[in-house]
């Protein structure tokens, strides 16, 4: 087949060195380790550094993430803000403090023992940043009753996300944005247009002069009711969700040819005990990449207990 597999590797990789996702998204030794040996094994593209990829921020600007039992993945467990009003008077967080600094660092360190790879720090968008600093109770009724404070929000978090990826972009790294929180039906498609779209597509075009190309932009779930806003912010990479309707997605991305598409698997199949399913799950996704030059497959969020055998096998037979 010889097209482009592209894993994505988070909490996955504490599995790998045999340690909980917790202690890995705590450490930068460890953070390093789990992400080196997830490379020296799969050599994907591209590495996303991180493990609870959407806390970072909602942590630096005072959210708690306590540890989970066991094997389970952080979570934010309390939102600091009563409101959406408060978002607005929200300093910009400090990208060389906590664990957004932390994440920098070991990115620059996986770029210097594996210069040939494509090291990426997750950055998330402001949608998700404000569901987990307010809720998302708090945050749709506002989404509701005050647009204008939601707008006027989303903005200024957007804004700050700006020192965030100078840093990134200054450590010789590249940026994957990730907003998940925005997609449909949790935002209505024509609230994503009124909404984040005028705080994200200025953000978007300053980050893409920073780093001098399109960004990616990373958005899960019923996604073929937003692609065309999506397509509208610039992005150089999106993704076509498995949640989705992809084979609608694929023919309305179809005239954007420089964009590069990521068709994702289902992860659970990836994950599971056949390989029969899994050969079939990638045979399904493989028609639909094969209608466009730029284009890739992915598996979403591969999860902590996935056999690395079956991401072996599974990139042995797209390269086929």
């Amino acid at each position: 087949m010889g097209i482009q597999f592209s894993p994505s590797v988070y909490e996955h990789a504490a599995r790998l060195i045999n340690r909980t996702p917790w202690d890995v998204s705590r450490d930068p030794e460890l953070l390093f380790q789990g992400h080196a040996a997830a490379y020296r094994l799969y050599e994907h593209r591209p590495i996303v550094v991180g493990i609870d990829i959407y806390n970072l921020e909602a942590e630096a600007y005072g959210a708690a993430v306590p540890q989970p039992e066991g094997e389970g993945i952080p979570a934010i467990a309390a939102h600091p803000l009563a409101d959406v009003a408060a978002l607005a008077d929200l300093e910009p967080l400090d990208p060389r403090a906590g664990r957004p600094g932390m994440v920098i660092e070991v990115g620059r360190r996986l770029k210097r023992e594996f210069p040939q790879a494509d090291v990426r720090i997750p950055v998330s968008g402001p949608f998700s940043i404000a569901a987990n600093l307010t809720g998302f109770d708090a945050l749709l009724l506002a989404c509701a009753m005050e647009p204008d404070r939601v707008r006027g929000g989303l903005a200024h978090l957007a804004r700050g996300q700006l020192p965030f990826a100078r840093a990134i972009a200054g450590a010789g790294l590249d940026v994957a944005f990730f907003e998940s929180a925005a997609t449909p039906p949790i935002l209505a498609p024509r609230q994503f247009r009124d909404l984040e779209l005028p705080a994200v597509r200025p953000l978007l075009d300053d980050v893409a002069a920073i780093v001098g190309h399109g960004v990616a932009f990373v958005i899960g779930g019923d996604t073929v009711h937003i692609l065309d806003a999506i397509l509208e912010m610039g992005c150089g990479y999106v993704v076509c969700p498995m949640e989705t309707n992809q084979p609608a997605f694929m023919a309305r991305v179809a005239p954007h040819p420089q964009v590069m598409v990521r068709v994702n698997m289902d992860h659970r199949i990836v994950a599971g005990p056949s390989w029969d399913a899994i050969r079939r799950e990638a045979d399904r996704v493989v028609a639909l990449a094969q209608t466009r030059e730029k284009a890739c497959i992915g598996t979403g969020a591969l999860p902590y207990e996935t056999p690395p055998e079956n991401v072996l096998r599974l990139k042995e037979y797209l390269a086929g």
